[in-house]
């Protein structure tokens, strides 16, 4: 059986990361908005679920270190992928 995930589920999944993180930091969501040049609401729509850009997701990643991760995660597909097309 397939085990489908839905883009609802990893926007919440994403927003409750950047919740816990921010958090961790012992931030408001003003001063991580002030820190990444973004809006209060802005934070408070990708902690919420609700449509985050890339350019929003990308500059939580690299606040929070995470950058090298998703970089890896993509390099790491795209050699699977050239593995998979390789008939040698």
């Amino acid at each position: 059986m397939l085990d489908f995930i839905t883009i609802k589920e990893v926007k919440n999944s994403i927003g409750s990361w950047c919740r816990e993180m921010r958090k961790a930091e012992n931030l408001t969501k003003q001063e991580l908005a002030e820190e990444l040049e973004l809006s209060r609401f802005t934070i408070a729509k990708l902690e919420n679920g609700e449509n985050p850009t890339l350019e929003t997701l990308l500059k939580v990643l690299q606040y929070f270190d995470e950058m090298k991760s998703l970089n890896q995660f993509v390099v790491d597909k795209m050699e699977n992928l050239n593995d998979n097309q390789s008939m040698y």
